[in-house]
């Protein structure tokens, strides 16, 4: 709790870990589009008083710790972070690439975990999860 943050009555220290996926997951998280994202992903959490602390974009999902307020619900953040990057991902690529229909980019649901006192784990999950999902791509190839 040495993090923890004010407010004009309470003190928190709320983080979760959030997944969430392309439709169809769908492997279209590369080259351009993967930098853009990250920095369209902390302008839309700074707009909801949020903050992303880490984060990693894979080719077919998004990993990310973010610190919310107390005054918002998860959902209300990460639906509005899914809604408005998928108009953005429409608006900017959506002409160049076929992939991108209209403004569903983004799959329906999510998985969200609150961190607690295990963030340096979560922390090292996300920063290592590329290198982990090579790992088992190269074991399923020899079974």
């Amino acid at each position: 709790m040495d993090e923890a943050k004010s407010l004009s009555h309470s003190r928190w220290a709320c983080k979760y870990h959030v997944v969430f996926i392309p439709k169809c997951r769908r492997r279209t998280l590369y080259g351009q589009l993967r930098r853009h994202l990250g920095e369209v992903f902390h302008e839309l959490a700074r707009q909801r008083e949020s903050q992303i602390e880490a984060g990693h974009l894979m080719p077919d999902h998004v990993h990310m710790l973010i610190s919310i307020l107390p005054k918002y619900a998860v959902s209300q953040v990460v639906g509005y972070i899914k809604g408005k990057s998928a108009i953005h991902v429409a608006r900017v690529y959506g002409e160049r690439k076929r992939n991108f229909v209209g403004q569903h980019f983004w799959a329906r649901g999510y998985f969200v975990s609150t961190v607690g006192r295990d963030e340096g784990v979560i922390r090292a999950y996300i920063r290592h999860q590329e290198a982990e999902d090579r790992r088992l791509e190269q074991l399923n190839l020899w079974s």
